[in-house]
């Protein structure tokens, strides 16, 4: 008899997919999309807001809901209830990111036919994400394949640690991961830029993402600039370019006049702290240094935005 597992985190579907354990999966949420065969589960949660707001909408958005003390996420308790899972996977690092572990309890505390084991993920650093992984392969019972996928991305991150050990001058690059208002990506991210040999500007290690005022930015005037926006695929963010485009002495910053501006899909690597977070260290390793790495990302993963 299989573990029955739903799944209400993107990045915890990936987990479980990569330790071979796809099959174990019952149910999703509404936002797990990848590998793309997991979209046929049944959906487990919804947002409790209207898809194709822009920016500034969905912040106004989600304050006003996060204010009333409601969740943006509604977890489908009837679902849930009939797929009659062994163990849920939901996280507590971000009220926006997904179906929190308060709620999750809430929805199926006393509810269940039988109790299920919950486990709940709080990444913000790199080490944290693997950690996750290994929380995940030993309450799945899979433990050795946990081992081996892990061995395989520290494999990775190996090869760009030792490639650009030399290098002294680290550009800085400022990875920006709201766009109204500005936000910049803390949590793992300053960790991901240091690996691919960059140096993050304005934000801590392992602290949450920071509200930035564009002053700030501009005056740091970092080398590089990577727009990689919380759940925007890179057609997403290019419809709201314009606001980048508007933001006084834009066109006059080092990034811009040098042609180094470019756009991430932050919905499948940068925001989601799964397998392919070393996908999202190679994305910048290709971006940051072009003639030493070429891992085929560009065109899907990122894209170099010109005026």
């Amino acid at each position: 008899m299989h573990t029955k597992i739903v799944s209400l985190l993107p990045a915890a579907t990936e987990i479980v997919c990569a330790l071979g354990l796809e099959k174990s999966l019952v149910g999703r949420s509404h936002e797990c999309d990848f590998p793309v065969s997991v979209k046929q589960l049944p959906v487990c949660s919804e947002a409790n807001f209207p898809d194709g707001l822009a920016s500034a909408a969905i912040d106004v958005k989600v304050k006003e809901i996060l204010a009333d003390a409601l969740s943006i996420y509604t977890v489908n308790r009837e679902a849930i209830k009939q797929l009659a899972p062994d163990v849920v996977i939901t996280q507590a690092q971000c009220e926006v990111c997904a179906v929190s572990l308060k709620e999750v309890e809430e929805a199926l505390d006393n509810y269940l036919y039988k109790k299920a084991q919950i486990i709940s993920l709080q990444p913000n650093s790199l080490d944290d994400i693997f950690t996750d992984i290994t929380t995940i392969a030993k309450a799945l019972n899979a433990g050795a394949a946990g081992n081996d996928l892990l061995e395989a991305l520290h494999e990775r991150v190996d090869i760009i640690r030792h490639k650009l050990k030399f290098i002294e001058n680290k550009p800085t690059v400022a990875c920006i991961e709201w766009l109204q208002p500005l936000m910049l990506s803390g949590n793992w991210m300053p960790e991901l830029v240091k690996i691919a040999g960059g140096t993050s500007i304005l934000v801590e290690q392992g602290k949450h993402s920071p509200y930035i005022q564009w002053d700030d930015i501009r005056i740091a005037d970092p080398e590089i600039i990577i727009l990689m926006p919380c759940g925007f695929a890179i057609e997403r963010t290019l419809k709201e370019m314009d606001i980048m485009l508007e933001l006084p002495g834009f066109a006059e910053m080092k990034a811009v006049k040098n042609n180094q501006v470019y756009i991430a899909d932050g919905n499948q690597y940068f925001n989601r702290p799964g397998p392919r977070i070393v996908d999202s260290i190679e994305i910048l390793a290709e971006i940051i240094y072009p003639k030493q790495f070429i891992f085929g990302y560009e065109g899907n993963g990122w894209i170099k935005f010109s005026l």
